[in-house]
Parts: C-alpha cells; structure tokens; sequence
C-alpha cells in the first residue's frame, strides 16, 4: 500500500522579508510592517492577500493512512522555526515517498512551500525528483499537475478550471465531514499576534482531517475503494479521532455526529 499523505499548512506575513523588501525598519512592530503590506496590496489587487513568496510557514498538518495505522499530527513543535517545519515535510516525502494529497495545494500550499524551502535553504530531493535518478518519477512525479504523486482534489474535481473551484469547508459539509471548526485562514494571523499557536495547530490538523475524508469520498467515487473498503477506512478515522482526548477532536467527532 502506498503511504497517503493529506496535508495542510497555515501562513502568517513574513514581516521580516517584507521589511527587507521594501526598506522598512526591521524594529517597527509586526503588525505595522504586515499593515503595510496589506495596505499596499490592496491598493494593487483590492485584497490583503499577499504575494504567496511573503507567506511565513506558521504550522504544517499531516493526516497519514500507512499499512495498519492512521493518524493526524502537527509538524515539529510550536518553538520550531519554519525552516525546521519545512524540512521535515520534505524529510517524510524523502522517508515514504508517499501520495500526497491536498485541497489547492496546487495553487497555494506547495507554491508557498517552494518559495519558503529556497528562502530557507531547504533540501528536498526526492519532492523534486523527475525521473533522472528514479525513471518512475519520470511519468509521475510530484510537480506534474496532471501526475497523481501529488493529488490536489480542488483543482482536480474543478477540471482545472479556477471558476469551478470549492472551498474545503463547503464541500466537506456537503458531504456529511465536519469542515472546518472555529478559525478560517484570515483569522490565523491575528491569532498568532494573540499567541494562540496551540489553537492554529489544531485547526491545521482538522483541515488536513477533513482532506483526507474527501480523498476517502474521491477514491469511492471513482471506485477506487468500493463500499465495504469505503466504510472500513472511515471506520479508522473515526477510532483514531474518536479515541483522542484532546479538545479539537472531541469537537471534531461531535460535528463529524460521532
């Protein structure tokens, strides 16, 4: 069985890089550099959503099915630096070689990554492997959009048309999954300036909970795993998670009806 890897990643502005990019003094407050990064991009866009190159890595979240165990954690620790969380994520695709899935890891999570691993001198070689050593990777790959190393379930059931994307959330509900708990994206970085890197930890572990539950749906629809498989692997996820003491599972299974 091939290792599945559903994973998510939470971002904050990287307000040193932005201070250094536009000759701001790097002892300015965080939160007056960032403003000013949001002000200016919405002057341009009309959004505060920043160039994915100014994101800070602030949580990494895996939910892994290998052989007989499932379970979901956070990267490192909440002291770790983000060069720290982006290795290892790269370090478990060296150890498994996994199947990596996402929801519009495509179009923000591994670009995000990308950017941030050469900003932080990471190394990943196997994540970049496109045949020359290993010639499986040369007809599927983990870059390749159309490749299934990487599965990125929003772009891939939009058939890859941008106006037909799905936010995780919606589509997760719809399908009778939890979706997500108590924090959004645009809430985790005046959660970080409160200190609450506990709770963004928690709340990347439940998106890529819910990532994994619809690669589970996916792979049921396109019979993948038939009926009885389906139920056995959702029957695993609800042990794991249910058997968990801490908070967010326990309200994860309490919207998941379990």
């Amino acid at each position: 069985m091939t290792p599945i890897l559903a994973f998510d990643i939470e971002t904050i502005p990287d307000t040193q890089g932005i201070a250094k990019l536009y000759d701001l003094d790097p002892k300015l407050p965080a939160a007056e550099i960032a403003e000013f990064a949001f002000a200016r991009r919405r002057e341009i866009t009309g959004s505060d959503f920043l160039p994915l190159h100014q994101h800070r890595v602030t949580a990494i979240a895996c939910a892994l099915r290998e052989r007989d165990s499932f379970r979901v954690w956070s990267l490192g620790t909440a002291q770790d630096s983000e060069k720290a969380l982006i290795q290892r994520f790269f370090d478990g695709i060296e150890k498994y070689t996994p199947q990596i899935v996402s929801w519009n890891g495509g179009g923000f999570d591994l670009p995000v990554l990308h950017y941030r691993a050469m900003v932080n001198g990471v190394r990943a070689p196997r994540y970049w492997e496109l045949g020359e050593d290993d010639r499986e990777f040369k007809w599927n790959n983990y870059i390749s959009r159309y490749h299934t190393r990487h599965i990125d379930l929003m772009d891939l059931l939009a058939l890859y048309q941008g106006r037909a994307a799905a936010p995780l959330d919606e589509i997760a509900k719809l399908c009778g999954f939890p979706g997500k708990l108590g924090m959004d994206g645009a809430q985790v970085w005046p959660a970080f300036q409160r200190g609450e890197i506990a709770h963004i930890r928690n709340y990347c572990e439940t998106d890529a909970a819910n990532t994994y539950l619809m690669f589970l749906r996916f792979q049921h629809m396109r019979g993948a795993l038939g009926e009885q498989e389906y139920a056995a692997e959702i029957d695993v996820a609800k042990s794991v998670l249910g058997n968990s003491k801490e908070t967010h599972w326990q309200e994860f299974m309490a919207a998941w009806g379990g």
